[in-house]
C-alpha cells in the first residue's frame, strides 16, 4: 500500500488510509483502544472484500426457488467482528461517505448479493478486477430501465411467449425445442449487438443449438412468421435450405439487418448448426474472424461481435468448449472476445445437474480461462438486460471473452413429445405451477404502476391475434404461387426488441450480401 495504493483492493486501501489517519491524529484514547478499533476495521475491510468475491453465492438465481448455497465468509463472525462492531465503525474507514461500516456492508450486499452474481476475482489482471468493482459499485451499467424500456421489454417477452404458446396449440407434439422458461434469451441477444454498436460494431454472428432457435430466428433475425408457419405446415420446398442439406427447421441459419438507434445498420448472421449443440463454436469464431477483415487486408475485431449460446449440460460436458476457449487469445484465431450465454434450464436431457457435473455452477469451466462470469435469474428480465450491458462493456473494453449464466428452467420435455415428469417428477411439479417469465415481469410492472392489467391483456391479445391472422392466411394460400414455400417480408416491420425500438429488415439469405464496408 505504501509503495502503490492502487496495488491493493479498495476495501484494504481504505483501511490502511484510515489506520494512517488514526495513528497521526491526537487522541485522548489509549493505544490499546486504537488497536482494538483497527482490528475491528480490519475485520470489516476483510468482510467487504469477501462480499465482492463470494457475494454471488447468496444471489437467488434459481427462478424455481432453490436457495443459494451461501458462504461463511459473508458473515461478520467469520472475520472476528459482530454486527454491533460494524455499527461502531465510521463509514469513511471503508471508503463510505456517510453512516457506519454497517451501512457500507449493507450497500455491498445489495450490489453483490442482490439480483446479479458476479465472478471476477479469478481474473489475473488487477485492472480488469478493478474495472468490475468500479462499474458495479457506481451502477454504471445497472441503472433502472425507464418506463418506456420496461414496456418494450414486456412486449418482447409477450412476443416470445406468444409464439411458443401458439405453436404449441397449433402443432401439438411437434418438435420445436421451445424456449419457454428461458424467454429472456431473446431480448438479451437483442441487446448485445445494440450495445456493441455504440462502440463501433456493425455486425454480429450468432451460434446456438436447437433450444429456442425458432424464436431467435423470428424475433432476433427477422424471419417472417408466415414463412415459419409454412414450414410447420409442410408448405415449403423439399429442402427449405439454401445449402440443400434438407435439414430440419430448427437447425437452419439466417441473415438479416437491424437498424439500431443512431441510424446504424447492424448485419446479423445465425450460423447453421445441423450437428447440434457445441460443435458450432469454432465455426462461429472462424466466420466472425473472416467478417472482421477490412478492405485493406487488416482485421478490426470491433466490427463484428461473436455470440455463443450454450446449453448448461453441454457447456461442461463437451470437449469442444474448452478447445474453443483455448483459441480465444491466440494470434491466429482471436476475435476480440466472444459474448457467451449459457441457456441454463437445469437439466441435461433427463439428467439433473448433481449427476452431470462436479462443480457448483455450469459455468465453472470458463474460470480456468480467466473468463468473467455473471449469473442472473431468467425470471428477472430487467437484471438480464443489466447483465448484458456490463458484459458487452467488458468485452469492448478488454477484447476478451465474457460469459452470462442465465438460470431458468425447461417448461416441457427435451422436446414437446417427451414426458419429463417420468424422470423429474418433483422438478416438473414445481414448473407446472410456476408463472411464465412474461407473467412474472408483467406482474412486477403492474405493481410498480408502469402498466395496468388491462394493458397486459391487450398486449397479449394483440400478439395472439396477429399470429392467428397470419396462420389463417398461410393455410388458405395457394402453394402453387410460391413453389419454394417462402414469402418475402413486406416492408420493414417496426418491432420492439429488448428495451429499444428497432427496425428489422428481413431478407432472403441468398439475396443478402454481408457489408464489405460500414
Amino acid at each position: 500500500f505504501q509503495r502503490d495504493p492502487a496495488s491493493v483492493d479498495e476495501s484494504w486501501r481504505q483501511y490502511f488510509a484510515f489506520a494512517q489517519r488514526l495513528s497521526r491524529a491526537p487522541s485522548a484514547s489509549s493505544g490499546a483502544a486504537d488497536a482494538s478499533l483497527l482490528r475491528k476495521v480490519a475485520g470489516a475491510a476483510s468482510m467487504v472484500s469477501a462480499i465482492q468475491r463470494y457475494g454471488h453465492l447468496c444471489v437467488q438465481i434459481d427462478p424455481l426457488g432453490s436457495p443459494p448455497p451461501g458462504a461463511a465468509e459473508l458473515t461478520p463472525e467469520f472475520h472476528g467482528i459482530t454486527q454491533a462492531d460494524l455499527r461502531e465503525i465510521p463509514a469513511d474507514a471503508l471508503g463510505g461517505e456517510r453512516g457506519t461500516a454497517a451501512d457500507v456492508v449493507a450497500r455491498m450486499r445489495e450490489l453483490y448479493c442482490g439480483r446479479i452474481g458476479f465472478e471476477f476475482d479469478h481474473l489475473e489482471e488487477e485492472s480488469e478486477r478493478e474495472w468490475f468493482r468500479r462499474s458495479i459499485e457506481a451502477r454504471e451499467y445497472t441503472a433502472p430501465l425507464s418506463a418506456d424500456e420496461k414496456r418494450a421489454l414486456l412486449r418482447r417477452l409477450t412476443e416470445v411467449d406468444g409464439l411458443e404458446r401458439f405453436l404449441g396449440l397449433a402443432f401439438v407434439n411437434v418438435k420445436r425445442f421451445s424456449i419457454e422458461g428461458l424467454d429472456a434469451v431473446v431480448p438479451m441477444i437483442d441487446e448485445g449487438p445494440a450495445r456493441a454498436a455504440e462502440s463501433g460494431t456493425r455486425g454480429a454472428v450468432i451460434g446456438m443449438a436447437h433450444r429456442g432457435r425458432l424464436n431467435v430466428l423470428t424475433h432476433v433475425m427477422g424471419k417472417p412468421y408466415d414463412r415459419l408457419l409454412k414450414e410447420f405446415l409442410g408448405k415449403h420446398h423439399s429442402t427449405n435450405s439454401a445449402s440443400g442439406t434438407g435439414d430440419v427447421k430448427y437447425h437452419m441459419g439466417y441473415t438479416g439487418v437491424r437498424q439500431v438507434p443512431g441510424d446504424v445498420r447492424v448485419a446479423l448472421e445465425l450460423v447453421p448448426n445441423p450437428s447440434h449443440l457445441e460443435v458450432v463454436n469454432p465455426v462461429l469464431m472462424g466466420v466472425a474472424r473472416a467478417r472482421q477483415r477490412v478492405p485493406d487486408g487488416t482485421r478490426d475485431d470491433t466490427r463484428v461481435l461473436p455470440i455463443m449460446v450454450h446449453g448448461d449440460a453441454a457447456f461442461p460436458g463437451e470437449g469442444i468448449v474448452p478447445e474453443t476457449f483455448n483459441l480465444a487469445l491466440l494470434r491466429g484465431y482471436r476475435v476480440g472476445g466472444s459474448f457467451h450465454l449459457i441457456a441454463n434450464n437445469q437439466v441435461g436431457f433427463t439428467t439433473d445437474p448433481m449427476d452431470a457435473r462436479s462443480t457448483h455452477y455450469a459455468s465453472d469451466l470458463a474460470k480456468g480461462f480467466e473468463v468473467p462470469v455473471i449469473h442472473v435469474n431468467a425470471d428477472d428480465a430487467e437484471a438480464c438486460i443489466h447483465a448484458v450491458r456490463i458484459s458487452i462493456a467488458y468485452r469492448m473494453q478488454f477484447r476478451k471473452d465474457v460469459l452470462i449464466d442465465l438460470v431458468g428452467y425447461r417448461r416441457h420435455g427435451h422436446n414437446e413429445a417427451d414426458q419429463p415428469a417420468f424422470t423429474q417428477p418433483k422438478l416438473y411439479e414445481a414448473i407446472k405451477g410456476h408463472p411464465t417469465p412474461r407473467e412474472v415481469f408483467a406482474a412486477r410492472l403492474v405493481q410498480d404502476g408502469v402498466l395496468t392489467d388491462d394493458d397486459v391483456r391487450a398486449m397479449d391479445k394483440e400478439v395472439s391475434d396477429r399470429l392467428t391472422k397470419i396462420f389463417t392466411q398461410v393455410k388458405e394460400a395457394d402453394t402453387q404461387a410460391h413453389p419454394t414455400g417462402e414469402f418475402e417480408a413486406q416492408g420493414s416491420p417496426l418491432v420492439d426488441t429488448a428495451v429499444r425500438t428497432e427496425t428489422l429488415v428481413a431478407v432472403h439469405e441468398q439475396l443478402l450480401q454481408w457489408p464489405t464496408s460500414f
